[in-house]
């Protein structure tokens, strides 16, 4: 990307919930920022969670936005934790649409303690446990997973760690968190509180050459990936996270030494997917047994654990459908 191409663009609504791939010639490196408004404020207010659990749930959707976008095909990328720690669990899902769904799993009272105590390491949260990634190709094709310890590490340093073990390749990530004032009450979200949570991130990887027979060697080079670290180290959280600072201008800031480029952008949004249909067609797979022994009251009523969406229905309903198929 040039300098012509650093400057913001003329809706200041299109510097969000977006992910920016760009590719930095001189050092041989590309990357992806991921700029978060909206999507990542509907995500977080969809549920009671304390200020910590945001943090950490929005440092996830981040890190699923960057690493889902490398998606070619029709599929999902979904990053789950799973540990012992007062965070015992974060989902998030990313769809080569560019939706976005998310939730964490938590334990109210340890992390109200561990927040009375003051200032919360992300290993604090997490405790031990492991990090999946899995890339959903469809029916038609195996899925893929990957997987690596989390030893009271951070999620930048265990996705690091990912990449260093199955792709070998020199990688650097960074992400942030924000809970942001606004003077206008409607950037506040359904509660217009004028506060608003935004999530960023960086991610750069040296750049594959190809070796004899145009067979793709890991082999970087150091001075231009040295270079290229040392730039992206000095990005700053409020870099990331700034309504204010257009993405490629934030790439040209940091790169254009390195003759960078920006590609087109692919747009984010929250979408969870969740429906009646779809709730019923999951509680038809129950006996009428089991269906029994769900209803309350008389009725039998899901709540979504991504959107809080809550659905009530009849179990009778249920038991003529079960009927009817017979």
């Amino acid at each position: 990307m040039e300098a012509a191409q650093s400057r913001p663009p003329a809706d200041a609504s299109l510097a969000d919930d977006l992910v920016l791939p760009f590719q930095a010639d001189r050092a041989g490196v590309s990357g992806r920022l991921v700029r978060l408004g909206p999507a990542v404020d509907r995500i977080l207010r969809g549920h009671d969670y304390p200020d910590s659990v945001c943090t950490l749930l929005g440092e996830a959707v981040a890190l699923t936005a960057m690493l889902g976008a490398s998606l070619k095909f029709d599929g999902k990328f979904t990053f789950q934790t799973k540990t012992d720690g007062p965070v015992n669990m974060l989902v998030v899902d990313y769809r080569s649409s560019g939706t976005l769904r998310g939730y964490a799993g938590f334990d109210a009272q340890a992390v109200a303690a561990l927040e009375a105590e003051g200032d919360i390491a992300p290993g604090d949260l997490l405790g031990q446990g492991h990090l999946a990634m899995t890339i959903d190709r469809g029916p038609d094709m195996d899925n893929y997973q990957g997987v690596v310890s989390l030893e009271g590490s951070n999620l930048n340093e265990a996705a690091d760690a990912y990449f260093r073990q199955s792709e070998q390749l020199p990688t650097f990530i960074r992400v942030a968190v924000a809970r942001l004032y606004s003077a206008d009450a409607s950037a506040g979200g359904e509660d217009q509180d004028h506060w608003s949570w935004r999530a960023g991130g960086l991610m750069v990887q040296h750049l594959t050459r190809e070796g004899g027979h145009g067979v793709p060697e890991k082999v970087p080079d150091e001075d231009g990936w040295n270079r290229a670290l040392i730039l992206a180290q000095t990005v700053q959280d409020q870099e990331l996270v700034d309504p204010l600072l257009a993405p490629e201008r934030l790439i040209y800031r940091l790169f254009h030494e390195e003759h960078v480029r920006a590609f087109e952008t692919r747009r984010l949004a929250f979408e969870c997917g969740c429906s009646p249909d779809r709730v019923k067609s999951m509680l038809n797979s129950f006996s009428a047994a089991e269906l029994a022994d769900m209803a309350e009251e008389g009725r039998i009523r899901v709540t979504c654990q991504f959107c809080n969406a809550q659905y009530d229905f009849n179990p009778a309903d249920f038991a003529q459908m079960s009927g009817e198929s017979k």
